[in-house]
């Protein structure tokens, strides 16, 4: 019973450093955000969710919602949102990372890893449309106008600029949050499909 217990030790510790190490990775690509000219300022690309879906991919979703929330926390040292932005972003993290690692703990495999993907991509997508309709449009229209309809119509305007299609917070969510959403997440499942093998090997040991 000895040598189990102890390589049971040895694993927790390999799982705790590692995801320490991946939640600081994560930590410092979500202050390396950037905008992309195609869509709204407001509408920062960043790399943080990479670190957390392989974590969940190589310990299970508890990993990844424990990498998500770290990077968040550190990202609260700096905030300039009061911690909304913070908490919509750790949502919309665990929304990708959850339903991907879930499904990949059940289906360890290449299809698994696929269909993971592309449900986690998906649930992402929904969650950040829910956050941003209901909690984060409102809060940053308060920056753009004296009352929240005024902000609002000011996002309005400034979404329409790139997409004449735009002419409501509906319009904003639907042309704008969620087309971005979904990129970001087939970029983030695209670099972690392509670089997890060779991580997983390196994360758990292995020669």
């Amino acid at each position: 019973m000895q040598p189990k217990t102890r390589h049971a030790g040895s694993v927790n510790l390999r799982v705790m450093t590692v995801c320490a190490m991946l939640s600081a990775v994560s930590a410092v690509l979500m202050f390396l955000d950037f905008p992309l000219p195609i869509f709204p300022s407001f509408l920062k690309f960043d790399f943080s969710d990479l670190p957390a879906l392989i974590g969940a991919f190589s310990f299970g979703p508890i990993a990844g919602i424990a990498i998500e929330l770290i990077k968040n926390v550190f990202h609260l040292l700096r905030t300039s949102t009061g911690g909304i932005g913070e908490l919509a972003n750790f949502v919309v993290g665990c929304a990708l990372v959850v339903p991907a690692g879930l499904v990949y703990q059940r289906r360890k495999s290449r299809s698994g890893a696929v269909i993971g993907i592309v449900v986690g991509i998906v649930v992402m997508a929904v969650g950040a449309a829910f956050m941003n309709f209901f909690v984060l449009l409102p809060f940053f229209a308060q920056f753009f106008a004296k009352s929240v309809d005024e902000g609002i119509a000011a996002i309005v305007q400034m979404c329409a600029k790139l997409i004449p299609a735009v002419d409501s917070k509906f319009d904003v969510v639907l042309l704008s949050v969620v087309p971005f959403n979904l990129m970001k997440g087939v970029v983030i499942c695209l670099m972690t499909f392509l670089l997890y093998k060779h991580l997983s090997r390196l994360i758990h040991g292995r020669k």
